[in-house]
């Protein structure tokens, strides 16, 4: 699957590929590496969630989300469209984050609904998609609250300085 010996529709053959574009969009400033960093740290700690609820027997055999949750942790960043929508989708410098801070929120938060939805929802065998759109709704709230707290920091070191 990471070479693309695999059939599928574009963006789900070749992860090799994919990374060398992603290199390209971090070398000429246009992708963020945050937010693909912090998307595939998500997915992992996703996957390794639903590992770890199978190796515990929280989820029996028969279970319909058996298979997925039993896929090794670092399958799910090969699988699909996850490195597609990681490097070209979720990296959209209109749409996401525009905070360092906020960028590393955004990131982990595509990542971990990217897998969770992947495994919960028949509907959507391939999340990232609507990860990636849920997050794009909360990117301003997300730069919000990273600016307010930056603003509350300051307020207390000059509380400090002057007393």
């Amino acid at each position: 699957m990471f070479y693309g010996f695999i059939p599928g529709s574009v963006g789900e053959t070749s992860t090799l590929l994919i990374l060398l574009g992603g290199l390209f969009l971090i070398f000429s400033k246009i992708g963020s590496w945050r937010i693909m960093l912090s998307s595939v740290v998500g997915a992992l700690t996703m996957g390794l969630i639903f590992n770890g609820l199978v190796n515990a027997d929280v989820i029996s055999e028969g279970s319909k989300f058996h298979s997925l949750m039993s896929t090794t942790f670092w399958h799910h960043l090969l699988i699909g469209g996850f490195a597609f929508g990681t490097v070209f989708m979720a990296t959209d410098p209109v749409t996401a984050s525009q905070t360092n801070k906020g960028k590393w929120i955004y990131g982990f938060l595509i990542g971990f609904l990217s897998i969770m939805i992947r495994v919960f929802n028949p509907a959507y065998p391939e999340g990232v998609m609507l990860a990636i759109l849920l997050m794009n709704v909360f990117a301003p709230t997300i730069d919000h609250y990273v600016v307010q707290g930056n603003v509350k920091q300051r307020m207390k070191r000059l509380k400090v300085k002057s007393a």
